[in-house]
């Protein structure tokens, strides 16, 4: 039997399987860090069904009924469809108030908007459509808004079309675009414009968006929240970002969009096609943590192949249990990471439960090689990767060519360091000390 503390080669292959064995717990971490992180989203679900979710403005939009025949069984039967109509312009101007609440360790962003909506309808030509004019229901024509989550209006909508006022009733009778909303039935000409200008007070959390109904659609916003992210179909046009908050215009043409200013029946196109803003945390200290534990296989890795080498050049020997502990050591910290940075800032939280453990694995270091040069480079190499990890994190476009740059100047380190080095030799050497030791009754 080979004497393990004699064998470079089998501490070499139990070093490996340890780091291996190592990647378990830290996919179990991984799995706490999401755990967390759907525990937070539970939160923010609960908060907004209550306050309202992230508000989806479509509209206003014309429907007129018609009568559609067809047969069945040799009778001719009629059902009722719709037709639908965008308006030419459509202009939204508004503010977004923004507000924290907490529940619990989490927080969750909510706000108030107050919106003002105004536009005009072209006249309608019904002539358009291959449906007789006579079979169009006029008289049972309705203008609905889409609203996505009813929860968050706050006071009554009342929308002014042409020179008369109508309280906006909740629901709309067909879904063929808009799910949820408010509808209104007015007296109008088709053959005439008309003009429309309405206010709508909304709660909302995470975003608010609009879609761009308008054959020119032009959306105005400003908030003091410092970091918004503007999303969906378009950008703004311009926009100014600042710490005390931020504005944009959007200006979006029907010809940006695939569906046109008028139609029989369903689209669904429309909701597809909305843009707007989402109000963002400046931090997500989840996302953050699942990428730092996505390198503990990294860490483990090249803090083993510091002690090895230290081993190698020195001729310390390191025990596999001690290698253990380290390994263990360097688990904890995505651990502590985790649960500091649900109460402080992601970079105190890092420097603290990094600090935690470079201090206790160097301690550990001195104490299992009872040399302080050696210890210090420990400490040195700790820093150096918790460091170069942290660069990597902030520089996420980047992250991918500095850490292929790290591994090949580590693996250009060792191959420095080890290039005099006869590994024939030494397990020659090793082999020949067991055998002696064997033959001397050591064993």
């Amino acid at each position: 039997m080979i004497n393990l503390k004699n064998s470079l080669g089998i501490r070499l292959f139990i070093i490996a399987f340890l780091a291996v064995v190592l990647l378990i717990p830290s996919f179990l971490i991984q799995s706490l860090i999401s755990e967390r992180e759907n525990r937070r989203d539970s939160v923010v679900d609960g908060i907004s069904e209550k306050w309202g979710g992230e508000q989806v403005i479509i509209g206003p939009v014309i429907t007129i009924p018609y009568r559609h025949w067809y047969e069945r069984d040799g009778k001719v039967e009629q059902m009722i469809r719709y037709a639908h109509f965008l308006p030419e312009d459509l202009n939204i101007k508004g503010s977004i108030d923004p507000e924290m609440r907490y529940r619990g360790i989490y927080k969750v962003i909510v706000y108030n908007s107050k919106l003002s909506i105004s536009g005009h309808f072209p006249a309608i030509d019904l002539n358009g459509f291959k449906v007789p004019p006579e079979d169009f229901l006029q008289e049972d024509a309705f203008v609905s808004v889409g609203i996505s989550d009813m929860t968050g209006i706050k006071d009554f909508v009342t929308i002014h079309w042409n020179n008369n006022e109508y309280a906006a009733n909740p629901g709309i009778e067909s879904n063929d675009v808009l799910e949820s909303g408010v509808s209104i039935s007015p007296d109008f000409e088709t053959d005439k414009e008309s003009q429309f200008n309405f206010e709508l007070n909304v709660n909302g959390s995470s975003g608010l968006l609009f879609a761009p109904v308008g054959k020119r659609t032009n959306v105005h916003l400003s908030s003091g929240w410092p970091n918004p992210s503007f999303t969906g179909s378009f950008l703004p046009i311009d926009r100014e970002v600042s710490t005390s908050g931020f504005r944009s215009n959007w200006q979006v043409l029907h010809l940006n969009r695939n569906y046109p200013q008028q139609w029989l029946g369903s689209n669904k196109e429309v909701p597809n096609s909305t843009f707007g803003v989402d109000l963002l945390l400046s931090v997500d200290e989840y996302q953050k943590t699942m990428r730092t534990a996505k390198y503990a296989i990294m860490f483990i890795s090249l803090t083993f192949l510091t002690f090895f080498m230290i081993e190698l050049l020195s001729q310390n020997i390191i025990h596999p249990v001690q290698y253990l502990l380290i390994g263990f050591a360097l688990l904890i910290f995505y651990t502590l990471l985790l649960s500091i940075s649900e109460y402080m800032l992601f970079k105190f939280s890092y420097l603290v439960a990094s600090g935690a453990i470079i201090g206790m694995i160097t301690i550990y270091s001195y104490g299992v090689l009872s040399d302080k040069l050696k210890s210090a480079i420990i400490f040195g190499v700790l820093i150096a990767l918790y460091g170069y990890l942290y660069i990597l994190l902030q520089l996420q476009d980047l992250a991918l060519l500095l850490g292929s740059l790290g591994l090949f100047a580590v693996l250009a380190i060792v191959m420095y360091l080890t290039r005099n080095i006869n590994w024939f030799d030494i397990m020659s050497n090793q082999n020949k000390d067991a055998i002696n030791l064997k033959s001397s009754g050591d064993y």
